[in-house]
C-alpha cells in the first residue's frame, strides 16, 4: 500500500521525503448522525457549492427549508470531510469539500467523514479542488445516471491519492494556499465594489443629481432632450474579415468595426445572459469589449446595425446614456431599428459629456485592472494546485 512514492514539483525546501501512496480510508472515517434529538434546527441546514463549498443557506443563500423533516437530517462538523452527490458541468461526479463553516446539517444524499489528526483537513480540500484531479479521482469510483450518482462510501475510501507523511507540509502548503485564495476574494470584492459604485454614481449622472463643473468652475448649460437618431449614424454591416480567418456561413457574418463604435442587433447570449427579442448594444471598442461579448461578434439577423457616434456626441458618453433607457420591441419586429432612433434621450452639453466620460472611463479602468489581477492570480492558483500536489 505504501511502496509507491513521488515527488511534487514545486516543495518548500525544507521538506524531503517522498510523498507516500495512501487510502483514502488511512486518514477518513465514514459516520453518518442523524438529528433525531433535534440538536439543530432547520436554519442550520447547510449546502454544498462547488465555487463556495459549504455554505449556510440562510446566509448566503437568503433562504432556507421550511417543510422537511430535519430530523432525519445528516449533522456536520467544522473540519468533517463532506462528498456531494450533485452533478453539475464542472463536477459531473460529484465534488469532496471540508465543511469549514459551521457546524449543522446536510442532506442524506452526502456522505460525511471525520478527518483523522494526522491529516490537516484544508490540505484535503485543496487537494480535491483541483478539476482534472478530482474528476480523474472520483470517476474510477461512482456511477453516473441521467440526474443522480450512485456511490458507495466504502468504495470512495478505497482510492488511493499522495500525500505528504508529515502534516507540517500538509500545513504550510494548506496555509500558503489560502492566503493566495483570500487574496482572490479580496480582489473579486473590490471588483463588485467598484461596480456597485459606478452603478450609483450613473444613476446620480444621469439623473443630474450630480453635476460636474466646467473649467472656469461654471455650471454648465441644461440638458436637451432629443431623439437617439439625432445622435447616432446607422450602417448595415457587410462582411468582414476577423484575425485573417474567413467565415463561409452567411448565416452567422462577422462583425467588427474599427473601433468607437456600437453594434446594435439580436444575440442569443452574452456572457450566459440570454436576451432573446431583445436588441443588444455592444461597445464595439477592443479595449474594453470582451466585457461584453466574445469576439467575433456573429450577426445573426440582417436587422443588425453598426452605430456611430455623430459629432455632437461623445461615444463613451452615449454608450452609458443608453445602457440607462428602456426599450421595448414589441416582438421580433423589422422596424425595432427605427423604433429605437425615436426613443427620447437627455443630451447635456460636448464639454460636460467628455467630463462624465472621462469620470467613468477612470472607474472602468480600475474595474478592469482588477478583473485582470483576479485572471492572473486565478491562473497563477491554478498553476501551483497542480505542482504542489502529485
Amino acid at each position: 500500500m505504501r511502496e509507491l512514492k513521488k515527488m511534487p514539483q514545486i516543495r518548500f525546501p525544507e521538506f524531503k521525503e517522498s510523498w507516500e501512496e495512501s487510502l483514502l480510508s488511512d486518514f477518513l472515517t465514514k459516520y453518518s448522525e442523524n438529528n433525531s434529538d433535534n440538536e439543530f434546527a432547520i436554519d442550520d441546514i447547510l449546502s454544498l457549492s462547488s465555487i463556495h463549498g459549504i455554505v449556510d443557506r440562510k446566509e448566503l443563500l437568503e433562504d432556507t427549508y421550511s417543510n422537511v423533516n430535519h430530523l432525519n437530517y445528516k449533522k456536520t462538523r467544522l473540519n468533517d470531510f463532506v462528498y456531494g452527490k450533485s452533478i453539475s458541468s464542472s463536477y459531473p461526479f460529484g465534488l469532496f469539500k471540508v465543511n469549514n463553516c459551521k457546524d449543522g446539517l446536510l442532506s442524506t444524499l452526502y456522505f460525511t467523514f471525520k478527518v483523522k489528526d494526522y491529516v490537516n483537513p484544508m490540505f484535503l480540500d485543496l487537494y480535491f479542488s483541483h478539476l482534472t484531479r478530482v474528476n480523474n479521482f472520483l470517476r474510477k469510483y461512482v456511477l453516473v445516471g441521467d440526474r443522480y450518482i450512485t456511490a458507495d462510501s466504502d468504495y470512495l475510501l478505497s482510492g488511493k491519492i499522495y500525500l505528504p507523511t508529515q502534516i507540517d507540509e500538509q500545513q504550510k502548503i494548506a496555509s500558503f494556499l489560502t492566503v493566495i485564495d483570500e487574496k482572490l476574494q479580496a480582489l473579486k470584492k473590490k471588483k463588485t465594489l467598484l461596480e456597485q459604485y459606478k452603478k450609483g454614481v450613473m444613476q446620480k449622472l444621469f439623473s443630474q443629481e450630480l453635476r460636474f463643473k466646467d473649467e472656469n468652475g461654471m455650471e454648465f448649460p441644461d440638458w436637451e432632450e432629443k431623439k437617439l437618431g439625432e445622435s447616432l449614424e446607422y450602417e448595415q454591416p457587410t462582411n468582414y474579415l476577423v484575425s485573417s480567418i474567413e467565415y463561409e456561413d452567411r448565416f452567422e457574418t462577422p462583425v467588427v468595426t474599427a473601433g468607437k463604435t456600437f453594434i446594435l442587433g439580436y444575440t442569443n447570449e452574452i456572457n450566459g445572459i440570454f436576451k432573446d427579442n431583445l436588441p443588444v448594444i455592444i461597445f464595439d471598442d477592443f479595449t474594453t469589449a470582451t466585457q461584453f461579448v466574445d469576439f467575433p461578434f456573429k450577426a445573426k439577423s440582417s436587422a443588425m446595425k453598426i452605430l456611430k457616434a455623430k459629432e455632437t456626441v461623445n461615444i463613451k458618453f452615449i454608450y452609458e446614456a443608453m445602457q440607462n433607457i428602456k426599450y421595448e420591441t414589441g416582438g421580433h419586429g423589422r422596424h425595432w431599428i427605427s423604433v429605437f432612433a425615436e426613443l427620447p434621450i437627455l443630451i447635456p452639453t460636448l464639454p460636460e459629456q467628455a467630463r462624465i466620460a472621462n469620470f467613468l472611463s477612470s472607474i472602468d479602468d480600475k474595474i478592469n485592472h482588477t478583473h485582470q489581477q483576479i485572471e492572473k492570480t486565478e491562473v497563477w492558483k491554478k498553476g501551483l494546485l497542480q505542482k504542489m500536489f502529485v
